[in-house]
């Protein structure tokens, strides 16, 4: 990617008010992110959900935001990072889901984030000897299964940091996602399981180099972590902690959220047995349980192999099923973002591979693969 090109990509997310929503509704009505650098106001305001007090404000802010994107930058180069923007197809296709995504992050690392599994294994930070021997034996019993996810976590003492050393141990790519910049490290004593992250998996941030480090930070990246997976799995949590907040979010965005259950009297098992209670999260004891709940049966046939199966598609029809493969559904607007096509082109081809069959259209204009 040029670096001018770039330069514009990391820019388009530093305009105030404009989000992931609204920057893809300025890409569907003008086609290119490139008009929020237009300095025109009229052409601005006729996208839906801008107004002219929006636009005014976005022109007046195109020179600051340019320069948070030179400075970013440097950051990249200096700190040998790669970059994902929400409309690469290398970009997390499931987070694209969440309105709240970041428009691009950061990462030290490679990782394919659309594996066909991806799970979020999170917990408290004072976790027990149980807490570890359910972690690990989660993640082990799945790679015996046969069911090789992709385990994303926070990094933090406790149950995070176990599932990614278990994530490890078993030869499973693990993603930590920080609440900091990539230029630091917290806890800075989980450096060399950082190490080990970078050479099978990545840690991402969605923080710029300028960013402050508050404790809010934490918070804000749970999204992330819950957008990123099909499930989110509460090993241990008291009755209050930030892992209820990343079992909250994920079920705003329509995932699964799974607990393990425990005694009563365990204050470390409290809010896990809560979130079971008020139906939040479904009841796992094992790996078979995650298993038979999601579906991910192993006689299944390959994702890959259904692909190949499809050998009369077009382009377009290919990058569509390509795309819809690893995930439940997705509106018109975020088929065509991802094929970079205009909405009336999707349609009529979604139309077509409706009439083959191959996709099923929901409640709410949204479709899904047929073989699902």
């Amino acid at each position: 990617m040029k670096n001018e090109d770039l330069k514009y990509k990391i820019a388009s997310a530093h305009f105030p008010h404009i989000g992931l929503p609204r920057l893809k509704q300025i890409v569907a009505h003008t086609g290119t992110y490139m008009s929020l650098f237009s300095e025109n106001v009229n052409l601005l305001s006729e996208v839906p959900g801008i107004n002219k007090e929006l636009a005014k404000n976005v022109v007046a802010n195109t020179k600051n935001a340019l320069q948070i994107a030179t400075e970013e930058l440097k950051f990249i180069k200096k700190q040998n990072l790669n970059i994902y923007y929400y409309s690469d197809d290398e970009y997390p296709r499931r987070l694209t889901h969440c309105d709240d995504a970041p428009i691009y992050f950061y990462t030290k690392g490679c990782c394919n984030f659309n594996l066909p599994h991806v799970i979020s294994i999170v917990g408290t930070r004072r976790m027990s000897s149980e807490g570890k021997r359910l972690t690990h034996l989660l993640i082990s019993d799945l790679r015996k299964l046969g069911i090789t996810p992709l385990v994303v976590s926070g990094l933090a003492y406790g149950v995070d940091v176990e599932a990614h050393l278990a994530a490890i141990e078993n030869g499973l790519p693990t993603v930590a996602v920080l609440g900091h910049h990539l230029g630091i490290l917290y806890p800075a004593s989980h450096k060399s399981v950082a190490q080990q992250i970078v050479e099978n998996g990545a840690l991402v941030s969605e923080f710029t180099s300028t960013s402050e480090f508050y404790q809010t930070n934490f918070v804000k990246r749970n999204r992330i972590v819950a957008g990123m997976a099909d499930a989110t799995i509460v090993v241990e949590s008291a009755k209050k902690g930030g892992s209820l907040i990343t079992a909250e979010m994920a079920n705003s965005y329509n995932r699964d959220v799974f607990a393990f259950p425990g005694r009563t009297t365990d204050k470390s098992s409290q809010g896990c047995n809560n979130l079971i209670k008020t139906n939040q999260a479904a009841l796992i004891e094992s790996a078979n349980d995650l298993v038979d709940f999601m579906g991910w049966s192993t006689n299944k046939v390959n994702p890959v192999v259904q692909t190949q199966l499809f050998v009369d598609l077009s382009p377009l029809e290919k990058k569509i099923v390509d795309f819809l493969m690893p995930i439940e559904n997705a509106s018109i607007d975020q088929i065509a973002s991802h094929v970079k096509m205009s909405i009336s082109k999707v349609s009529a081809t979604l139309f077509n591979l409706e009439m083959q069959g191959l996709i099923i259209v929901l409640p709410g204009n949204t479709y899904r693969l047929a073989a699902k």
